[in-house]
Order: C-alpha cells, then sequence, then structure tokens
C-alpha cells in the first residue's frame, strides 16, 4: 500500500554543478526536494520505488545500485540508485533517475531498499495507472518518488516557445498534485502535455493509480519556472 510521495522536477540543473553559475536560481527547489524526501523518509517504507520518465533505452525497471552520471550534461559526476550491491548493471539510469539519485545521496538515504523505473512518454493513461496499482501493491508500507517537469512552454525562452495553454495546465497540475487529487490526475489530458512538452504526465499517472484508496494529504511545497518550465515538488502522506 502506498504511504507516501514525493514529487520533484527533474532538470539535471538541479545539480549545481551543472547549473554553473545559475545554481542559486534553483536553491528554493532544491530546499523543497529535500524537504519531500524527508516526509519520505519519515513515513518508514518497507520500499521505495523511484519512477521517473526516460526515453526508449531507460525505459523499465533500475535495480538498486545502478550507476548514473551527469557526463552527457559536460560535468564529471556520478551518482548511484540508493547502495551499491555489487551488481553489473546493463545500462545506467536515464537522467531523470539520475537526478533523483543526486537527491537521495543528499540526503544519505538509507531508509529502505530503492528500485528505479523509467516510464516512456507516449505510455497511455490507463497503463500508467494500472502500473501504479502494481506498484503499491508490491509491499505493506510503499512510498514513491516521482521525477518529472509540468510544461516547457512557459515563456518565449522556454525549451518549447511560449503557449498559451501551458499556465492553465501547470496551475491545474500544481492544484491536482497539492490536494492529492488522483482524479485530476488520471484525467490528465495525454495529448495537451505532449505538445506542451511536460515529461512528469506519465509520472505522475503512475502516482495517480498507486494512491488509489490511501486518501493521502496533499502539500504543494515549491512551484516556479524560472526557465520557461514548469517545475513542482509536492508530497502526498
Amino acid at each position: 500500500m502506498l504511504v507516501a510521495a514525493a514529487v520533484c522536477p527533474c532538470p539535471p540543473l538541479l545539480v549545481p554543478e551543472v547549473a554553473a553559475g545559475a545554481a542559486p536560481e534553483l536553491d528554493g527547489a532544491r530546499t523543497a526536494c529535500a524537504d519531500a524526501l524527508g516526509v519520505l523518509a519519515a513515513s518508514r517504507p518497507d520500499l521505495l520505488v523511484v519512477v521517473g520518465p526516460a526515453e526508449q533505452s531507460g525505459r523499465g525497471t533500475h535495480p538498486e545500485g545502478t550507476p548514473g552520471s551527469f557526463r552527457g550534461f559536460g560535468v564529471d559526476i556520478g551518482v548511484r540508485l540508493g547502495a551499491d550491491k555489487g551488481i553489473d548493471a546493463e545500462r545506467d539510469l536515464p537522467p531523470s533517475l539520475a537526478v533523483a539519485a543526486w537527491l537521495l545521496q543528499r540526503i544519505g538515504w538509507a531508509d529502505a531498499p530503492i528500485e528505479g523505473l523509467g516510464v516512456g512518454e507516449p505510455l497511455e493513461a490507463e497503463r500508467c495507472i494500472q502500473v501504479g496499482r502494481d506498484i503499491a501493491a508490491r509491499a505493506e508500507r510503499v512510498a514513491l518518488l516521482v521525477m518529472g517537469d509540468a510544461s516547457a512552454c512557459r515563456t518565449l525562452k522556454a525549451p518549447g516557445y511560449l503557449d498559451e495553454r501551458a499556465a492553465p495546465f501547470d496551475a491545474e497540475v500544481a492544484r491536482a498534485l497539492g490536494a492529492a487529487d488522483v482524479a485530476a490526475l488520471k484525467a490528465l489530458d495525454a495529448e495537451l502535455a505532449y505538445e506542451l512538452k511536460a515529461s512528469g504526465r506519465a509520472p505522475w499517472q503512475v502516482l495517480a493509480g498507486a494512491a488509489e484508496g490511501a486518501e493521502l494529504a496533499g502539500a504543494l511545497l515549491y512551484e516556479d519556472a524560472p526557465y520557461g518550465v514548469g517545475y513542482m515538488v509536492a508530497t502526498w502522506s
């Protein structure tokens, strides 16, 4: 059963060395992410599943100990998902899960076994919801760390340029995450999310499936769009 969840954005810019001189712009987001992970630790989970968007090569399960890095972003920093299990991983973590691993290392996570799951953007809503249900059934006390960004179309300089639909979309997502509104997350328009380059849509719908019947309360800890991309941090507990 799902006992807690944290929702965090997944830009590599969260790692100060990647952001370089722009690092202070996301200090508030980093602090909120650390606070959200504290809620997960306080829930005393038996299992933590980290869910994030991934390209084809990064989709599927990533066992504890899987390595990742930010070398693709010009910084020689390596991370590992949880404890080093001595596994010979066939592939590295996708960027969203590497950011999650960095966040978990930053707080010294040692509260439960960890598993990663890379989710593809095209995964339809009902499939995402079923994946979430399956995750929640895996242990008596399951926690989720859900990585993903909102729209990338909030300003003229945003990666997706300015789209007038972006701000209302992000506002509804922020409201739903802050209220732990499972029905609203299930109802997110996958096509609109794709057009707005919202990488968090599928992971958020995995969360919605996992949270069915859990009656968790939500709190929105952070919401901003410093680079024209919507970043949100929320907790469900």
